[in-house]
């Protein structure tokens, strides 16, 4: 038998979480001693060993390596468990301060759902399971001494944290201001509720077992999907709120790294006041967009007894007779007192009615030399109308 189509709607969110998880594997090592990381870490550890264990050729293959049949259900229904409490405790950490009374609960919350782990493994011990049921093993042992309880236990387990979760989140995201946190919780309520969802559907195949009805499409047709459903969207609305803000960060970074590409590559013919670190195109963005500014600013610097003033204020008043808007008039006559100051650089001269910050807004100036003939047009004009003054 082969089971290497029926695991596809697992790789998916299980690829996704491994990937979150070696992401934050630098930031665990740096800080492992704050506890939102130590509960993010686990958190994503377990959601990535729940979703790499339970499709059916990892079950198949866990009971063929051990050779215990339906070794698999303590196993997967043990991190599944674990995945509950962790849920839990993560939910606590983000709404309550560091206390004593959040260790305490969170101590609680682990001391039962070690229990409960322990109970399950002593169950499946105790019960006889000889014949392997990687699909329907809830529905067929349904009845069977032991394995019934081991049934509930991780049933029942899995609800009550759910309905726990979702009610915390329920008198809690009124308080919260936070957008991304606030999107993250939205998330968990989702994945609780198709948890939910689940829950209710392996209970009713169970007990339509007990009376002699035949219910398990709801177990092994239903119930799945929504499992993924509630994994995955817990999964998100956790990983949203830490990883959120990093994107949108990393997003702003990259856009405004770009952004000033134009100027750096203007400025760069102005030699350096000192030596610059090399940072490789493979160093961190922030980093490199760090250094991208000290390099424009430092170039300004160095132009700064090259700025004419006067030609930057005549710059901006013709882009605004031109319609420009006042954030790209103020760009274009950067971008022209700028050109003129690399011109005259060259030359000994100076001039001395200069500005020590005219040129300010650099992410403006960069933007207007993506037009270089708005530039060259301005320049042209005010130079001409200065010539035309200076024969008067």
């Amino acid at each position: 038998m082969t089971f290497s189509n029926l695991h596809i709607p697992y790789a998916l969110p299980a690829v996704l979480l491994v990937l979150a998880l070696s992401l934050k594997a630098p930031t665990f090592v740096r800080a492992w001693k704050d506890p939102d990381v130590r509960a993010t870490t686990l958190l994503l550890l377990l959601a990535s060993a729940v979703f790499l264990s339970v499709p059916p050729a990892s079950i198949h293959k866990i009971n063929t390596m051990t050779g215990v049949p339906n070794i698999a259900a303590p196993w997967v229904y043990s991190l599944l468990t674990a995945f509950c409490g962790s849920c839990l405790a993560m939910v606590i950490t983000w709404r309550d301060e560091p206390s004593t009374r959040r260790r305490h609960m969170i101590r609680r919350i682990w001391i039962i759902y070690s229990g409960i782990i322990i109970a399950l493994w002593a169950t499946f011990l105790l019960a006889d399971t000889p014949v392997e049921r990687i699909y329907d093993l809830d529905t067929h042992y349904a009845s069977a001494p032991w394995m019934r309880e081991h049934i509930l236990l991780y049933l029942f387990a899995h609800m009550v944290s759910a309905l726990v979760a979702a009610y915390m989140i329920w008198k809690w995201i009124s308080k919260v201001h936070s957008t991304w946190l606030k999107v993250g919780l939205v998330f968990l309520q989702a994945g609780y509720a198709f948890g939910l969802v689940f829950d209710v559907a392996k209970l009713a195949a169970v007990s339509a077992r007990w009376t002699g009805t035949d219910w398990d499409w709801l177990s092994t047709k239903l119930a799945p999907p929504f499992a993924v459903l509630d994994a995955s969207l817990v999964g998100i609305g956790f990983i949203l709120p830490q990883a959120g803000p990093f994107l949108q960060k990393w997003i702003r970074d990259q856009i405004t790294y770009r952004r000033l590409r134009p100027l750096a590559r203007a400025i760069r013919a102005v030699a350096p006041s000192a030596a610059h670190a090399r940072v490789g195109r493979f160093a961190p963005l922030d980093l490199r967009l760090i250094q991208r500014q000290q390099r424009i600013h430092d170039g300004i610097l160095r132009l700064t007894p090259f700025i004419d003033q006067h030609l930057h204020r005549r710059a901006f008043d013709a882009a605004r007779a031109d319609g420009h808007a006042e954030e790209q008039a103020r760009g274009i006559a950067g971008a022209v007192a700028l050109r003129a100051a690399l011109d005259a650089s060259s030359s000994p001269a100076t001039h001395d009615d200069h500005s020590e910050e005219p040129l300010a807004d650099i992410e403006a100036i960069s933007q207007a030399l993506r037009r270089p003939r708005i530039v060259d047009t301005i320049r042209q004009r005010v130079a001409s109308r200065e010539s035309m003054s200076a024969h008067v």
